[in-house]
This record gives C-alpha cells, sequence and structure tokens, in this order.
C-alpha cells in the first residue's frame, strides 16, 4: 500500500472529546471516527488492527475445537423473558418492536439465543461437547459512552458458548478456553493476568475469571499476591478478617453517649478520640422491595457486588436514601445501628463486625451512639458473611502473602454458567440410559475492539503508538527522504516491491512532503520497522532500518536490509 492511496487522516492536535490515550491516538492517527456517542467508524487501519485480532481469536478457538457460527443480532423477546432476563438486564439493552408489535432487542449477549438452537438441533449425548462461537457487533445502551472504545454502544466481540454433558466436560472445556485466551493474549504482544471475578448480569453458580491488560489507566482495580498464583478483582476478592487490638479508650464507656453532630465515621471517631477501628458502618439498602442493613467495620467500604451475591441477586440494589431511612427506623442516617430495631429488618454482617470485642454504633437516635456493643450479644445478625472491599496489604487468602494492586483493563471473561440457561430453556440431551439430563455451559467471551484499544493503553510514548508486531496495521513503513532524487525513489520502490513478495506487510511513504511530516506520522501510527532511505547513507550502499519499540536505528547494507526485516518480523508472529 502506498501512503497516497491510503484513507489515513492524520490530526496533529488531540481532540477535546478524547479523555484516554487510546481514544486520542487512535482518532489522531486516523483509526476511527466518531459516527455518534459510542459508535465509531473504522478506517483502513484501524480494520486491519482488528482484522489481525479475529483471526488470532479466530485460530485459537479453532485449534480448541471451536465451530464458528453467526447468530443474529436483532432476537425476538420470547427467548430472553423465558430465561427471566428480559427485565432483569435493564436499561442497557436496546429493546424494539417491529411493524406488527412484536418485541425485540439487539443483542448485547447471546446467551439465550445459542441455548434456543442448541435445544433444537441436540438430542443425544453422542452430540456433546459443542463449543460455538461467533465475532459480531454487540449492543448496549450505555448511560454514558465514553473512553472511546473502551466503554462503546455498539462494540466487537468473540464469543463462545460451550455445552457439556456432564461437570467434567464442562471443566475440561473451560481448562481449553482459558489456555486459549492465554494464548490469544500473548499473541497479541499484551501483558495481562487472569483474576477471579463476578459473574454480574451473565450469572451462573459456577467460576467466572476476567482477563485484564494491566494499564495505569485501567478501569477496574485487581489484587495479586506475588507469593502464588492468586489474582481477584477487587470486587471479588476474598477478605479474611483481620484482628485489631480493642480499643483502651472504650474502657469505663457505656450505652448511650450523645455525639452531637457527628453523622460520619470520621465526627464519631474524632469527638470520641478512639479510632475508626472500633466503629461499626451502619448502612441501609434496598433490594427491590427488601430493606436491610448492611454492618461493616468502620475504616471499611462495603462490596455492593458481595451484599448483591449475599443476600440477592436483586434486579435493582442501592442505598436507601435519607427519606426512606427516617420512614423504616425513625432515625436520620447518620445515626443507625443494629439494635433495637424490627426484628423483620435483615441484618447482614461483616466477618470482623463478628469479631469485634467491643465497638461503638449508632443508637437510631439523632445525635447518639451506643459504646461497647458486641455483635451476637447486644444484638443478633440474620447473615454473618465478607461484606467488604479488599485493599491493598491484606494477607492473600490463598498463601497469606501479602496482597498488591494494580489496575487493568478487562479484555475477555469466562463463565462457568452450569444449567442456568439449559434450565430455563429447557436444552435437554438423553444420555446413555435414554433419561432426559439438562446440558452444562460455559460462556467465554474476547472484546475485539477493546483489545486493541487496551493494546494502545500499554504500548505507547509522546510520539504515539507502538503496536506489537502481530496486531500492527503493517509490519514496515518504508520512507524516502526526498522524491526529488531518483535513486532515492527507484530504491524505494524496489525494497517495496521485494518486502511484498516476502509476505512482510509494508507501506511505502510515497508522499511529496517534508521528511519530517513522514517521520512524525510514521511514529504517530506506529509502524514497528521504518526503512528510511536517504541521499548520503544511499551513496554509501546503506539505508537506515528503525525500531519503534526500542527506538534501536541501524545502517543496513540496501542488499541486506529485506532479508533482516523478514527475519525480524518473522521472529515475533
Amino acid at each position: 500500500m502506498k501512503v497516497s492511496q491510503l484513507l489515513n487522516p492524520t490530526l496533529r492536535e488531540v481532540p477535546a472529546e478524547a479523555e484516554v490515550i487510546s481514544h486520542q491516538l487512535m482518532l489522531r492517527a486516523g483509526f476511527i471516527r466518531k459516527a455518534a456517542a459510542g459508535i465509531y467508524t473504522y478506517l483502513p487501519l484501524g480494520w486491519r488492527v482488528i482484522r489481525k485480532i479475529e483471526q488470532i481469536v479466530r485460530e485459537e478457538m479453532d485449534i480448541k475445537g471451536g465451530q464458528e457460527v453467526m447468530l443474529p443480532i436483532m432476537q425476538p423477546a420470547e427467548l430472553w423473558k423465558e430465561s427471566g432476563r428480559w427485565d432483569v438486564y435493564g436499561p442497557e439493552m436496546f429493546r424494539l418492536r417491529d411493524r406488527h408489535n412484536r418485541e425485540f432487542c439487539l443483542g448485547p449477549t447471546h446467551e439465550e439465543i445459542i441455548t434456543d438452537l442448541v435445544r433444537s438441533e441436540v438430542r443425544s449425548y453422542k452430540q456433546l461437547p459443542l463449543l460455538l462461537y461467533q465475532i459480531q457487533n454487540k449492543y448496549r445502551d450505555e448511560r454514558r459512552p465514553r473512553f472511546g472504545l473502551m466503554r462503546g454502544r455498539e462494540f466487537i466481540m468473540k464469543d463462545l458458548y460451550s455445552f457439556d454433558k456432564d461437570v467434567a466436560g464442562l471443566q475440561e472445556s473451560y481448562r481449553k478456553m482459558y489456555q486459549a485466551y492465554e494464548r490469544i493474549f500473548n499473541r497479541c504482544g499484551l501483558t495481562f493476568r487472569a483474576v477471579e471475578a463476578d459473574a454480574g448480569a451473565i450469572g451462573g453458580s459456577g467460576g467466572t475469571h476476567e482477563f485484564m491488560v494491566l494499564a495505569d489507566s485501567g478501569e477496574a482495580a485487581v489484587v495479586f499476591c506475588q507469593e502464588c498464583d492468586y489474582a481477584a478483582n477487587v470486587e471479588k476478592a476474598e477478605c479474611l478478617p483481620r484482628a485489631v487490638l480493642k480499643d483502651d479508650t472504650l474502657k469505663g464507656l457505656t450505652g448511650e453517649i450523645n455525639t452531637p453532630g457527628t453523622k460520619t465515621i470520621d465526627q464519631v471517631a474524632d469527638f470520641l478520640n478512639i479510632k475508626k477501628t472500633a466503629l461499626i458502618k451502619t448502612m441501609v439498602f434496598k433490594g427491590d422491595e427488601k430493606y436491610f442493613l448492611v454492618l461493616v467495620r468502620g475504616d471499611r467500604e462495603i462490596n455492593e457486588i458481595k451484599v448483591n451475591n449475599a443476600l440477592g441477586p436483586f434486579v435493582n440494589l442501592r442505598m436507601a436514601d435519607p427519606e426512606e431511612v427516617l420512614s423504616i427506623l425513625n432515625c436520620e442516617p447518620g445515626f443507625v445501628g443494629p439494635i433495637g430495631i424490627d426484628e423483620k429488618i435483615f441484618i447482614a454482617v461483616d466477618l470482623e463486625v463478628a469479631e469485634m470485642e467491643s465497638a461503638v454504633c449508632g443508637a437510631n437516635k439523632k445525635d447518639y451512639h451506643l459504646v461497647n456493643i458486641k455483635c451476637g450479644q447486644d444484638f443478633i445478625p440474620s447473615k454473618v458473611v465478607d461484606l467488604r472491599m479488599v485493599v491493598p496489604g491484606e494477607p492473600c487468602p490463598k498463601c497469606q502473602g501479602k496482597l498488591q494492586e494494580a489496575r487493568g483493563i478487562e479484555v475477555g471473561q469466562v463463565f462457568n454458567l452450569g444449567t442456568k440457561y439449559s434450565e430455563s430453556l429447557k436444552a435437554t440431551y438423553l444420555d446413555d440410559k435414554g433419561n432426559e439430563q439438562y446440558c452444562l455451559m460455559g460462556c467465554y467471551g474476547i472484546g475485539v475492539s477493546r483489545t486493541m484499544a487496551a493494546a494502545i493503553e500499554q504500548n505507547y510514548d509522546d510520539n504515539g503508538i507502538i503496536w506489537p508486531m502481530p496486531i500492527a496495521p503493517y509490519h514496515c513503513i518504508i520512507v524516502p527522504v526526498s522524491l526529488k532524487d531518483e535513486e532515492v525513489v527507484t530504491t524505494a520502490e524496489a525494497l517495496y516491491k521485494e518486502l511484498t513478495a516476502l509476505g512482510v506487510e509494508t507501506v511505502l511513504d510515497d508522499r511529496d512532503d517534508r521528511a519530517g511530516v513522514k517521520f512524525k506520522d510514521a511514529d504517530l501510527v506506529g509502524y514497528p520497522l521504518r526503512i528510511t532511505i536517504g541521499k548520503k547513507t544511499l551513496a554509501e550502499g546503506k539505508v537506515e532500518l528503525n525500531q519503534r519499540k526500542t527506538g534501536n536505528v541501524e545502517l543496513i547494507k540496501v542488499e541486506d536490509v529485506c532479508a533482516q526485516v523478514k527475519t525480524m518480523v518473522d521472529g515475533t508472529l
């Protein structure tokens, strides 16, 4: 491809709409253009990157026995109502009606429709296992689309669904996909970590792992142990109760204490001159139509994902507003506690609260707190369970090593669904004894367009993108310094033809422009290798070979440079 013929409109200024580096660089380098909020057009270079990621994914799925299908984007509401997710999925689902007033949605995911296919076609255990996948667009009506391809309303995704006859088969399918994902992200040249995670709206009773590309700009926080292989999303990470010494400053204090104007944990701790670890934080939550109290230690944060998993699942979980708290407990927020409330109100207690020897909590009375309170003695919890957010430095739940924190961008997730969808949609098979059994399912997704953005977040500098060779739009660019020098132009054309014949994806910058402009565009786009042909070096029979990632520059003989480039490209693919 010659640059003069390439649709590659580069920008010198950073677009005001772009918040993260991947969004900025994809716009500046001419990879994408915005069509609407969260919806983008892929230009030729951007689409080449997408196709390369897709090809890597296809190869690894096929190696593991995956069969590619293409499922409809527009899905009938009946299937979603049958699974029970039509209302559960919420406002992120694009819903529409046809001219006959039948309800449909634009597929945010495809569990229902793939299960419907399998229940119609699979009859016997001899047809299992099945690994069916597709690569296509997904649609989610994000409340606030942002960060370019990182959180859009239309995005490209690979989703594979496994159907097995028993637990051993499901575990084998899960293992295959886990290994395939490791190979995919390694082949894409990314630094990543697989972490335990929450299943979210996909659901399922089994385990799930997220594959996180590590980057400072990542939306998600993960914790990991350097002593063992434990890693988890902070929303999922298991928290062990950590004992604290009994606060001697509470000695001699008991009953109600007047604490005027102290609505926050910090205010109460300062007023009583005690540590926050001696306080119980009590929050009122509403899950669907049910109210309940959630208690954690004063220095901890409540993990709403854990609350939902332990007490729900709920279609809508939220903190109760002040008016609701007042009507339920006859008390203002900030002074709420678990003692003396209606027995019908559910009290969920974090593991650490259950172990506190003495504590301070709200008295359910404005400007008052109770002192020297003990769980199980002064109040009886309805449930004791891990309900808090993990913090760096805590002991690893697996080996007791110290947990560290990093930021990550989720690019893939593997789910063990069990029979969640096969039961609701009646996807069954006959076993070897003629008995009807539910298929065991797994779901495995990769955000293809998000992987492209994540690769940039992990590979860039002040000059632009630094593409890993396997997913670069082209491997090499040839830059003739001056088109007025016939020998320079002739050499550039000859090298371009030779590299192309060798199978090296090459771009020739044949624009009649200043060399500085060409160099800036080459660095901005992020071609891994650049051959620069100048009159001075050519007089010595040599050209410059520049490596974008390392900045290393070598003078190579003209007759040797193509073979060297071919070796470098092949060594990284």
